[in-house]
């Protein structure tokens, strides 16, 4: 990619000396050893390098694919305000997980990646995680920049075949998505038909447990000019696991037709079918103490299930783009996305709190629980974009209005018998159903609507001094069918402002501020929701951006303060036959921390995926809030190529957790996960990949409870060959 660059060679070799030694006495310093010479080399090159151009068969507008670019990092993003600006530019904490990253690290689901992203704690709870960033729950998603809600797809875990980058804005994001908490805007951006020539690639995987997938994904011209094309990507997977009993099967259709009906109009629509079906799985975990009051120590392939045990869901989704330039390059952009998950489960939880039997090795007061439910989605961006110029500076103006309303409907649950209601962890699953599932006990939909109008706008003051700012106007209805937690709330005002200031040739200063509206959806001990969360969240921080945008670097100061936060209280209240946890709201909460993340190509051929995070959460009594959330967080992924071979790996970090129960404190300690990948190009089509992770097989758990205990994987190996035309 740089062969046009010229580099002094005892330079490179005394920088990769420093950097490898810099790096053994501590991660954090990996990041100055990487950045510092970056910086100095770019500045001392800026005049005399000369680039090779890269060509992108890409709809001519999104210059942020990065499907091909063999990059680790994106020119652009437009998540945080709708304006199409490089990272550098955007005043918060923004980062693209490329293509190319999620290929080399063998990141094939939403789940996966998310362990992944720094900053990110997943707390994983059976078939769904509950993630947290910056101490906040990640409550929701977006596609192709279409928000949507967390519960609809925790459970789904959307494979990530279909995509070709992952955009991702720490903080708050209100001004785009309207209500959510300030913890990160997780965008996934789909894969276009771009190509107006049969171009393709097809797959087949081997792991550990049993693990078999197969992926085919080909794209053509439709007409004789190229200028209607199509694309089709299809999946099957099918795998064991570590966990006794569990086994999944996972299938996925995915097809686009994008057309340039004129030089001015485009049109993409696209539809996609997942059928996820997962056996003998868990609900919650293992229990973390015996009734003695010492903790439990089980191997990581025990598991609460039994084999009548389910959990499936059947993700459809449809969407269209429509883009039309107006007059002076004025522009149109229209968004539809329409979800629908059907997830049927039948499950099996220990619902006791006194521990487990010591003497036995057993647990009781066993809950079977079987269910069934649709949730619906219909989301709606309609936007217009106006650049202009004053004194000779350019300007952009956006405004728009979203729509978005999710229903939950045709849920109904059951409760089995059981003709064993003791777990004993000695012995294969023993408990089974007495007679077949019956769904008798119908649930009451519910509605959630949710209206938005905004403005934003990036504003020239100065050659250096730009301003980006906007604000949004918010309606948000919650309908349920019995009447039970019925609320509004009307013109909720979001607003936003960021400056960026750049100075030498590569730098950026930037400070935002933006405000915080979230409807609770948790229930206090009377069983009502809690107040909405109101708060605000500052940012400031330094950019830099290199070898015309391959390489981005930004350091990020942060604070958060939010009221009306919910907080677990231990006890358990039943809602609709089935028990969830009661919360109590607390004021004042407040968390602050800093953030790095370097992006990109660091040196020819060698690319490089770090991020650091660290913060502190505590409310207005100076006690520490979302415990089970790593305080710091740390991951590398890097990559170098050297002729054919490609060698890399990576390190994942996460500092200490603990959750306070009836019986004792929970802790996880502070670990770290070492991966390795190696490639190999047999020609320009064939290529062959090996991945290992958890190399030094840490023993460690995801998910931290009383009955909830939940093993991370133990060291596994995949070996994937890839062929592409």
């Amino acid at each position: 990619m740089f062969s046009n660059v010229p580099y002094d060679q005892g330079h490179s070799s005394m920088y990769q000396y420093t950097l490898l030694k810099t790096f053994k006495a501590h991660p954090l310093m990996l990041a100055m050893a990487v950045l510092l010479p970056s910086f100095a080399y770019a500045e001392s090159t800026t005049e005399n390098v000369v680039l090779p151009t890269i060509t992108v068969n890409a709809e001519k507008e999104n210059t942020a694919t990065t499907e091909g670019t063999k990059s680790y990092t994106a020119k652009s993003t437009n998540t945080s305000t709708k304006l199409n600006l490089s990272l550098r530019e955007t005043p918060q904490s923004v980062k693209v997980i490329s293509r190319e990253y999620l290929d080399d690290a063998n990141i094939n689901s939403f789940q996966e990646l998310l362990k992944n992203v720094t900053g990110v704690t997943v707390n994983q709870w059976d078939e769904r995680q509950y993630p947290t960033a910056r101490g906040f729950d990640v409550d929701y998603y977006l596609f192709d920049g279409v928000p949507s809600t967390s519960d609809f797809d925790n459970a789904g875990d959307p494979d990530l075949s279909l995509y070709d980058r992952v955009e991702l804005v720490k903080g708050a994001n209100g001004l785009m998505t309207g209500a959510g908490n300030p913890a990160i805007a997780i965008n996934m951006v789909r894969k276009h038909a771009n190509s107006k020539e049969l171009t393709g690639n097809v797959s087949t995987s081997l792991g550990s447990w049993n693990a078999w997938s197969s992926t085919a994904d080909v794209s053509t011209p439709l007409n004789s000019d190229g200028s209607v094309r199509g694309r089709v990507v299809v999946k099957h997977e099918q795998m064991d696991s570590f966990a006794d009993h569990y086994n999944k099967d996972n299938n996925l259709v995915y097809g686009v037709i994008d057309a340039d009906l004129t030089d001015s109009t485009y049109l993409s629509v696209g539809a996609s079918y997942q059928n996820l079906e997962r056996n003998g799985i868990k609900w919650g975990g293992l229990p973390a103490f015996y009734s003695d009051g010492t903790r439990t120590n089980f191997d990581r392939s025990k598991t609460v299930t039994s084999d009548w045990t389910y959990w499936n869901a059947d993700t459809t989704s449809a969407f269209a783009t429509f883009k039309q330039k107006l007059w002076n390059d004025i522009s149109l952009n229209v968004n539809y996305d329409y979800r629908q998950l059907k997830g049927e489960t039948a499950l099996l939880y220990i619902w006791d709190l006194n521990g487990a039997d010591k003497a036995t090795n057993s647990a009781s007061d066993l809950y079977p629980y079987t269910s069934e439910s649709t949730f619906t989605q219909n989301n709606v961006d309609a936007s217009v974009s106006a650049p202009f110029t004053i004194a000779g500076l350019k300007q952009e103006v956006i405004a728009g209005f979203m729509y978005n309303q999710s229903k939950k409907t045709d849920a109904a649950y059951g409760n089995p018998l059981l003709d064993d209601y003791v777990i004993d962890f000695d012995e294969a699953a023993n408990s089974r159903l007495l007679g077949s599932i019956n769904n008798n006990n119908k649930m009451p939909s519910n509605k959630t609507t949710q209206t938005g109008a905004y403005v934003a706008g990036k504003f020239t003051l100065l050659e250096p001094l730009k301003l980006v700012t906007g604000v949004r106007l918010s309606n948000w209805k919650y309908e349920s069918e019995d009447g039970d937690g019925n609320r509004e709330f009307n013109n909720e005002v979001t607003p936003y402002a960021g400056l960026i200031f750049d100075f030498l040739d590569n730098y950026s200063w930037y400070a935002s501020y933006t405000g915080i509206f979230k409807p609770e959806d948790k229930r206090g001990l009377d069983g009502k929701y809690l107040d909405p969360r109101e708060g605000k969240n500052y940012e400031t921080g330094l950019k830099g951006e290199f070898y015309e945008g391959k390489l981005n670097a930004a350091f990020t100061v942060f604070q958060t303060q939010q009221d009306n936060v919910a907080e677990i209280t231990g006890e358990k209240i039943t809602v609709n036959g089935q028990p969830v946890d009661a919360y109590r709201s607390v004021d004042g909460v407040k968390s602050k921390g800093v953030e790095f993340e370097l992006d990109g190509e660091i040196l020819p051929n060698w690319n490089m995926s770090f991020g650091v995070a660290h913060f502190n959460a505590k409310d207005a009594n100076d006690k520490e809030v979302q415990t089970t959330s790593a305080r710091t967080t740390a991951n590398l992924f890097t990559k170098y190529k050297l002729d054919k071979w490609s060698v890399g790996g990576g390190l994942n970090y996460k500092s200490k957790t603990y959750v306070d129960e009836s019986l004792g404190q929970i802790t996880q300690d502070a670990y770290v996960l070492t991966n390795l990948m190696v490639g190999y190009d047999f020609d320009q089509n064939i290529k062959a990949q090996l991945n290992l992770n958890n190399i030094f097989d840490e023993k460690y758990y995801e998910g931290l409870g009383m009955n909830g205990m939940v093993y991370g994987a133990p060291r596994n190996a995949t070996l994937t060959l890839r062929y592409q035309f």
